[in-house]
């Protein structure tokens, strides 16, 4: 069980951080549409999103496909990438982000990508919010119905950051338990609540 959350969490990880596309296989406005599923239905309309095509923005491998004026950004799916991957997450957490996917796209490794994160927090370059949220949903490719809009079987996840916090201060479990929530990276700058369903 624990290898199965450490192993869809590693995959949005990858999808976060991916680089630039040398081809585009659906339009702004598909990948928008697309991109927003991630989001609670509230959040969805005012959400700015990233994807691919276009003008990459300044520090970053994606491109604004809509600006919006919401606390969240969604990212489109990866068309080279297997699977169908959307996610979104709270503005503050963008530089965190940018910088994983700008040096994945370099071809750092995740060790690399969180030895740099974790210089440009104790640097002041950026801080970590204090709480932040980040919304994802996981399929088949097959399961994504571009027609309707929806996804069949997705698999959606829930993080809730938390930096530094731990296990006993929250009331939680640091590992898996079926399907509650648990803690990931307990005590770190990166700490986060999971939950999945």
């Amino acid at each position: 069980m624990v290898l199965r959350y450490i192993a869809v969490f590693g995959f949005l990880l990858a999808h976060l951080a991916a680089g630039p596309l040398s081809a585009q296989e659906r339009t702004p406005a598909e990948q928008i549409e697309a991109a927003v599923l991630a989001a609670p239905a509230s959040l969805r309309a005012d959400a700015t999103v990233l994807g691919y095509g276009g003008q990459t923005r300044a520090g970053d491998v994606l491109s604004v496909l809509r600006e919006g004026d919401g606390p969240l950004i969604c990212l489109a799916d990866d068309p080279a990438a297997d699977g169908f991957h959307v996610a979104c997450y709270h503005e503050s957490l963008d530089p965190y982000m940018a910088l994983g996917r700008r040096l994945r796209a370099e071809g750092r490794n995740r060790g690399e990508v969180m030895d740099a994160r974790f210089a440009a927090l104790e640097s002041g370059e950026w801080d970590m919010p204090r709480h932040a949220a980040l919304y994802s949903l996981t399929a088949a490719e097959s399961d994504y119905d571009p027609s309707s809009g929806k996804v069949h079987d997705a698999q959606e996840l829930t993080v809730v950051y938390v930096p530094e916090a731990t296990g006993a201060e929250l009331g939680l479990p640091t590992r898996p338990q079926g399907g509650l929530p648990w803690l990931m990276l307990a005590g770190t700058p990166w700490a986060h609540i999971m939950i999945s369903k």
